[in-house]
Order: C-alpha cells, then structure tokens, then sequence
C-alpha cells in the first residue's frame, strides 16, 4: 500500500512522472456498483506550485459490472484522463455546510504530506462507471413477467397488460 501514498515532502522538483501498475488486490474499494479486475495501470505527472499539487495523468483498468436491464455481469475497460489540484487539508477547508462549484469537483485535499494515490484511482473508477450499466446496446432485459433474459431467447408471455380499474368498463362494453 506504501507504493500508493506519494510523500509530497520529498518531491524537491517542481515537475515528477510517476508510472505504476497496481493490482486490484492492493485497491480499497467497497462498492456494490463494480469491481476492480486485472491489474491497474497508473500514469501521474506531478506538478508542485508551492503548497499546491497538480496531479494529471491517466488511469486504465477492467471493472467487473452488472448490466441494469438484464443482470447478466459483463467486463467494461476504463482508460480515462485526470486532472486534480491537491490542497493542504487546512487550506480552503470550512465547516458545515456549502455549495459545490465546477471547480470544486476537480479540487482534493491532502494530510500529513501524503497523497493517497489509491484513493485517486478509486475516484476516477466511480466516475466513469455509467449511472445504468449496459452489457451491449441492443440488451433486451428481462422478461416483466417471468424474468428470462430475452437476450438468450424469447418467452410465451404476453406483454399485454390490462388496468383492472377499467374492467367494470370492459365488461359494460360486452354486454351491449
């Protein structure tokens, strides 16, 4: 895990690469929506301006997801660009509460001199992980009524549904 923490107290360049590969036994992530598979690969360029750190860079891996429509899990790579300043914790650090602006989303904040890369590579995996998860574009979910993947094949259901308030209507209709 100590190969995840960047110690900005050593960087005595203003400008740093930093190239890993992590394996997604060594990522901290507890979420339902995905899992990390396969190796991770990591690529951080470094930018320090005092107290302030620019980190850019891209982050590649596989997620492990579960398709929304037919709950078939599926494999979905992930190779996406960052662009995060780090903050000292003390530094633009209020309490209670306030309103998030666009540049706070691309703004975190370190302590104790310690940037925890892993924490980054999480970040950007919950970010790119689509809000409804498709295995494929033409995905037909589930049957509503007895739940085959019609991905797979097709039922004898019938997809007709009638609202049980209009019966009594129905059945006037019947007898004229």
């Amino acid at each position: 895990m100590s190969d995840l923490l960047l110690d900005v107290s050593q960087m005595r360049e203003a400008d740093a690469r930093i190239e890993r590969t992590v394996s997604a036994d060594a990522l901290a992530v507890d979420s339902e929506d995905f899992k990390v598979q396969a190796p991770v690969r990591l690529t951080v360029d470094v930018h320090k301006d005092g107290r302030r750190f620019r980190l850019t860079g891209r982050v590649a891996g596989t997620l492990d997801l579960e398709c929304s429509r037919c709950l078939v899990p599926f494999q979905q790579p992930v190779d996406d660009a960052f662009d995060v300043l780090y903050l000292p914790r003390t530094e633009g650090a209020h309490g209670g509460e306030a309103e998030i602006e666009d540049d706070d989303l691309s703004t975190a904040y370190f302590a104790d001199e310690v940037i925890d890369l892993g924490q980054l590579i999480v970040e950007q995996f919950f970010m790119a992980v689509p809000m409804k998860p498709l295995c494929g574009d033409g995905c037909r979910g589930l049957c509503p009524l007895c739940g085959m993947n019609l991905n797979t094949g097709s039922c004898s259901c019938t997809a007709e549904w009638e609202d049980p308030r209009l019966a009594v209507l129905r059945e006037l209709k019947k007898d004229k």
